[in-house]
């Protein structure tokens, strides 16, 4: 094995072997070249809560491991602790993803709270203060993936993911999410009365995240603001001009702050609304092709509507495991890519293995480079030949 491919290994070595302090660089200290540019040519490869496929979600590593497999974005879910400090974690509840329930100091802190019109129990980030929160370990969310890496690495800030995001060797996005705005500003009071979103906009200008989509600004540090909560993505609208996302749920959710239902968020006339304020719709995939005993039915007009708005589209998720695979795909993740890209024509896919989408599309494209070289170099023939056609003798 070269000393190349070590590197990834000795880097995850001493993540495990220490905590307590972050091992990667502050912003703009750990990468002093010219780093090669953000892709845009081709669908955005968005690592959905890092390569989490391998490694526990929202995770260091787990985003390294994601840029390392060649994500054009790192995506994350925002959360908040008790002390107001901005985290990266997807449930508002810690015991699917931590060892929460280890901690016998903490075992008074289960609490029953309303979240999206249900009684949740469990222990809550809003409950736990920073420093409490990174005294826990993560853990991987389902039992068929990878458990080697349990206990191992702790929940991680939102500057922390921007740090890894601005010292990757090349222009990496980030894809971060508001997450549960509703309850984190019913839970959470910052100083001068600031919400969630302030604070969440806050964090972004004071790294340099700003600027239209594809702007000479937005192209040295992309991202993407995703949220279910449309009133959220409205209210921050006066805030930044970065590029946001609506993401819509399973047909029979409603959103969490409108109430309004998936019919009248995927209308036309709500789209001429939406679009105001966002450059793109993430769907869960089954909404946009129906789904009947693991077969796949016709496609909805969905992505076709959209486009027509000017809309991009970033469906969520995709994943390798069989269980997750519909039967039309014979089990292969690959044939799975190819349909959603080149059947659908979707923009951005949020994937839990970043690696097998990069390996897709670095051969597919490079497979019509290829076949794109081999026309020109056929029809530069084609064109000699009548050239000289006239001079041969017959």
């Amino acid at each position: 094995m070269g000393f190349a491919k070590l590197l990834p290994l000795l880097w995850l070595s001493l993540l495990v072997s220490c905590d307590g302090r972050p091992l990667y660089p502050l912003p703009g200290k750990g990468f002093n070249g010219v780093k090669p540019p953000l892709q845009t040519s081709r669908p955005y490869n968005i690592a959905h809560r890092g390569s989490h496929g391998e490694i526990p979600e929202e995770t260091a590593p787990a985003y390294l491991r994601a840029i390392e497999e060649g994500a054009d974005f790192i995506e994350t879910d925002i959360l908040s602790s008790k002390d107001g400090v901005l985290i990266c974690f997807h449930d508002v509840i810690l015991d699917d993803t931590t060892d929460v329930s280890e901690h016998k100091e903490f075992a008074d802190r289960k609490r029953t709270y309303e979240v999206q019109g249900s009684n949740v129990t469990g222990f809550f980030t809003v409950d736990f203060t920073l420093e409490e929160l990174k005294k826990l370990r993560t853990k991987q969310r389902y039992s068929f993936r990878d458990q080697q890496y349990n206990g191992k690495f702790p929940i991680i800030t939102f500057e922390e993911f921007i740090a890894i995001a601005l010292d990757a060797p090349r222009v990496v996005g980030i894809y971060p999410e508001i997450k549960n705005p509703v309850f984190i500003n019913q839970r959470i009071k910052w100083l001068g009365g600031k919400k969630f979103e302030d604070k969440f906009v806050e964090t972004l200008k004071k790294y340099g995240y700003k600027g239209t989509y594809l702007s000479k600004s937005w192209l040295r540090k992309p991202v993407f603001i995703q949220s279910f909560a449309p009133s959220s993505l409205v209210y921050i609208s006066k805030l930044t001009n970065s590029p946001k996302v609506f993401l819509i749920d399973d047909i029979t959710m409603p959103t969490q702050d409108t109430n309004q239902t998936y019919s009248e968020i995927t209308s036309d006339a709500y789209f001429s609304y939406i679009k105001e304020y966002v450059v793109g719709i993430g769907p869960w995939k089954d909404t946009i092709v129906p789904v009947q005993n693991n077969y796949m039915q016709t496609p909805s007009d969905l992505v076709r509507r959209a486009h027509a708005h000017k809309l991009q589209v970033h469906p969520y998720t995709y994943r390798n495991e069989n269980q997750y695979l519909h039967f039309n795909f014979s089990q292969d993740p690959y044939k799975e890519y190819g349909y959603w890209i080149n059947e659908i024509g979707v923009d951005g896919l949020f994937t839990d293995f970043t690696g097998s989408l990069h390996s897709f599309q670095e051969w597919t494209t490079s497979r019509r480079r290829r076949g794109a070289e081999d026309g020109e170099e056929s029809r530069l023939l084609r064109q000699i030949a009548s050239l000289v056609a006239p001079y041969v003798r017959h």
